[in-house]
């Protein structure tokens, strides 16, 4: 299994971006995480379809894992699509058509991920997982980074993971908030493989805060 870090760029510099943009390259980072937020899905208002569409124009070796924090994300997926995303992730308490949501992204041969709250019961999205491409496990209660990790992620991870592999699923783990040297290694060992993380990794030197990052991973 490959397991992949994916920065959230909610947590970089927008004043010098292009520099830390060039820091997660040397770094052999793959996949930029580009967390939307509407202000009424989640109580902040981040950013939106013009920062993605400059982002895109200016990085061509990356791959786009937006997450919508938005409600109703059916009115804007195409639009995240036209300016760059790969990867659309929608929220499952956000919508009342998650099958409309899979069908759109699917229809644009892009890939599509349902992510959950940390209230919600993770049994509710099984149903889906045979038509998705991953599940987004949120960590902490979304909307502001630098939030500490919720410990009953962990069962929540490996229930998923069990119920992929009991089912033969082709379906990655994404998990997303509170994620740092100390606690990588207990989620990637509770089934996640892709890790979203931010203030871990923009807070100092960008470079070396993912070395120690993926050092820790291995231990």
């Amino acid at each position: 299994m490959q397991y992949i870090i994916a920065p959230s760029i909610l947590n970089a510099n927008y004043y010098d971006i292009k520099n830390d943009i060039n820091s997660l390259r040397e770094s052999n980072i793959e996949i930029l995480h580009l967390d939307v937020m509407d202000g009424i899905f989640v109580n902040n208002i981040s950013y939106g379809i013009p920062f993605i569409k400059s982002l895109r124009e200016n990085i061509n070796d990356m791959t786009f894992d937006t997450h919508l924090m938005i409600v109703k994300p059916e009115r804007y997926i195409d639009r995240f699509i036209d300016v760059g995303s790969d990867i659309i992730t929608v929220h499952f308490e956000a919508t009342e058509n998650i099958e409309l949501c899979i069908k759109m992204v699917k229809d644009r041969n892009k890939k599509i991920g349902i992510s959950i709250k940390p209230d919600t019961d993770e049994k509710k999205i099984y149903n889906y997982l045979h038509k998705i491409d991953l599940v987004l496990v949120m960590s902490v209660y979304p909307g502001f980074g630098g939030q500490k990790f919720i410990e009953d992620t962990y069962v929540k991870i490996n229930n998923i993971k069990n119920f992929i592999d009991k089912n033969n699923l082709k379906v990655d783990i994404e998990v997303d908030g509170g994620i740092n040297i100390h606690n990588i290694k207990n989620i990637k060992d509770s089934g996640a493989n892709i890790f979203v993380v931010g203030s871990s990794i923009f807070k100092g030197n960008i470079k070396k805060n993912i070395l120690d990052i993926k050092n820790s991973m291995r231990c």
